[in-house]
């Protein structure tokens, strides 16, 4: 009995892995500068706000022009993407003295935010089973960094 109740528990766990799906990211316009990119994932209940936990994230090299980044194990659903190009390292979305952004950033769908990020409509994309590719062109707001301040998390 325990064998047949182990076997199904196994099942259970084998159909919902092979049910995830990869989730590519390709990130053009990456500058020069260097540092790590921060990607997070976001079902619609944890993209609202700037400090929710995202469903799945990833940190990597950022590498000019352009580097990707992969993130598995992604349950079949509508996401959203937020991520930024941390140059200086320090897990933070800097911006300058005034609030405006201090470091490249981007959207799902290259959403474009107006004074605070794009809505989870603007940025949505649906993930299925197997692999999906999307491709965000970093902003490049007054990314100079001469003069920004650690600021609120984007991921």
């Amino acid at each position: 009995m325990a064998c047949a109740v182990l076997a199904m528990i196994g099942l259970g766990l084998g159909a919902s892995h092979a049910l995830a799906a990869t989730l590519i990211v390709k990130v053009e316009s990456v500058s020069p500068r260097g540092g790590n990119l921060r990607v997070a994932l976001y079902d619609r209940t944890s993209y609202a706000g700037h400090d929710a936990d995202p469903v799945a994230d990833r940190v990597v090299n950022a590498e000019a022009p352009e580097t990707i980044v992969e993130l598995d194990g992604v349950a079949p659903g509508t996401y959203a993407v937020k991520m930024f190009q941390d140059i200086n390292r320090n897990g933070r979305f800097d911006t300058n003295v005034i609030g405006l952004p201090g470091e490249p950033f981007g959207f799902s769908n290259d959403a474009r935010p107006l004074f605070d990020q794009p809505s989870f409509d603007a940025a949505k994309f649906t993930i299925g089973t197997g692999t999906r590719t999307i491709t965000i062109r970093l902003r490049h707001w007054f990314s100079d960094n001469r003069k920004t301040t650690p600021g609120r998390s984007l991921t």
